[in-house]
């Protein structure tokens, strides 16, 4: 069975949100125990779809480039910040720009599959806000290449 992007960064999306929850509280955590708790909880059809490798990459590379990624999506936040958002709404925006910047995922790509993430697991403000930010980063990557 072929992996499935799109569910893993569902995935991604779910083990951020436990990582930036356990943050806020205080929580000490392993990156990789709650990889490993959060694949562990769902059937092995499904985890059978899931690339380990693409998630262990955007969990860290998030992770790992969290403040460069921020400064980017603060560039272009109107009337929002980040910390008003929630935690779904959070990983899903961060893991959208850890992918527009440093991957070579095509730019559309990383757009589509964030807007599709917001609108199931968000509501229509948000889900436009995201778009908004990342339209406003991918153009200014455009234009400096």
């Amino acid at each position: 069975m072929k992996a499935n992007r799109t569910m893993t960064r569902e995935k991604a999306m779910t083990v951020l949100y436990q990582i930036f929850l356990y943050k806020k509280n205080n929580i000490n955590y392993n990156i990789n125990d709650v990889i490993n708790e959060i694949i562990s909880n769902i059937d092995i059809e499904e985890r059978k779809k899931i690339d380990p490798e693409f998630l262990s990459n955007l969990v860290n590379g998030v992770i790992d480039n969290l403040e460069e990624i921020d400064k980017n999506i603060y560039k272009y936040l109107e009337n929002w910040s980040i910390e008003r958002l929630g935690l779904t709404d959070q990983a899903i925006i961060r893991i959208s720009v850890y992918e527009l910047i440093y991957t070579d995922t095509p730019n559309l790509v990383c757009i589509n599959e964030a807007i599709e993430l917001a609108k199931k697991y968000s509501d229509e403000k948000v889900a436009k806000m995201i778009n908004g930010v990342l339209d406003k980063i991918y153009h200014e990557r455009e234009d400096n290449e």
